[in-house]
């Protein structure tokens, strides 16, 4: 990797239709002060041989090289393991101060680059976690609005609990913080676990600069409905969901009536999993079994979702 400030990482699975317009912004970047890693998790399309025509190189596992387009290019191919194990790939491979995760299906304005580096510069210190901005939506709205113009930091888990900003946002984290929390140590069989516990651990202790700038154009790849996606997913990864839940209720930044939120699912995660051990585990018992008849509600709930 070269020594410039921000690593843009994309993990990617079979995304060649749209991961092409991902690297058309960033060879647009009015700020050239960074590099691509590109974490191929078993894609089965031709992806490697997309990346290998931008290096102009023969197609591998493992591609490195400058672009035509004055940044630093890294391709990793992996099994496939789940988005999580894309991200613990990608943080055992970058040694940047920043990084920022740039989905395949989505790209940046042509100055997000820039407006990264000048912020961080300006007010950035070992005080915060990084920096969290806007996602927008193609036709240049801000998804949730944008954030309140006095908010100058804020922690990442007060911008839902306390109604700051209820969108989606897109957090460039330092490097070295996130490489004390990875790996992401998930579950055999088990390819839903979100990398978000990785980045709520990191900013339950340090809150983010505040960039109220847009850093990211998201589109979403919805290929069935968004509510029977996530019920199949508390299905097929219900240790992952449990563990997400334990973690939630232990975060000190969370209001107790999220970690009731967080109990109930938790006990509907534990009840999918078949874990008998779900109160033992709970850091609080009395919390977790208010919760329980909800969460047994919600458990059967899942299950009329996704039957067959």
């Amino acid at each position: 990797m070269t020594s410039v400030p921000l690593t843009v990482f994309t993990p990617a699975y079979n995304r060649a239709h749209t991961i092409g317009r991902t690297y058309e912004s960033l060879c647009r970047q009015t700020c050239k002060d960074f590099c691509w890693l590109i974490i191929d998790d078993g894609s089965t399309d031709n992806t490697r041989e997309l990346v290998a025509s931008w290096l102009g190189c023969n197609p591998a596992e493992r591609m490195e090289g400058e672009s035509a387009h004055g940044f630093h290019i890294c391709y990793i191919w992996k099994e496939n393991g789940g988005l999580h194990t894309g991200y613990n790939t990608a943080y055992a491979n970058m040694t940047t101060e920043l990084n920022v995760c740039i989905d395949s299906d989505d790209w940046m304005p042509d100055n997000a680059v820039e407006l990264i580096i000048r912020h961080w510069r300006q007010y950035g210190g070992q005080q915060y976690a990084g920096i969290v901005g806007l996602d927008f939506e193609a036709d240049e709205q801000p998804i949730g609005g944008y954030f309140p113009d006095d908010l100058k930091e804020c922690y990442l888990l007060d911008l839902f609990t306390q109604n700051i900003h209820r969108g989606d946002s897109k957090q460039v984290m330092r490097t070295d913080l996130m490489r004390q929390v990875a790996p992401q140590e998930g579950f055999p069989g088990e390819r839903n676990f979100n990398p978000v516990y990785m980045l709520l651990q990191v900013c339950d202790k340090k809150p983010l600069l505040v960039l109220n700038e847009n850093l990211c154009y998201v589109e979403y790849q919805v290929a069935d409905s968004m509510s029977r996606g996530i019920y199949n997913q508390y299905v097929n990864s219900p240790r992952s969901f449990a563990k997400l839940r334990l973690l939630e209720m232990r975060l000190s930044r969370n209001p107790l009536r999220h970690r009731f939120r967080s109990a109930v699912h938790y006990v509907s995660s534990c009840l999918l999993a078949r874990e008998s051990k779900w109160l033992s585990n709970a850091p609080n018992k009395f919390l977790v079994l208010c919760a329980a008849p909800l969460g047994v509600a919600l458990y059967a709930l899942i299950r009329y979702k996704t039957r067959k």
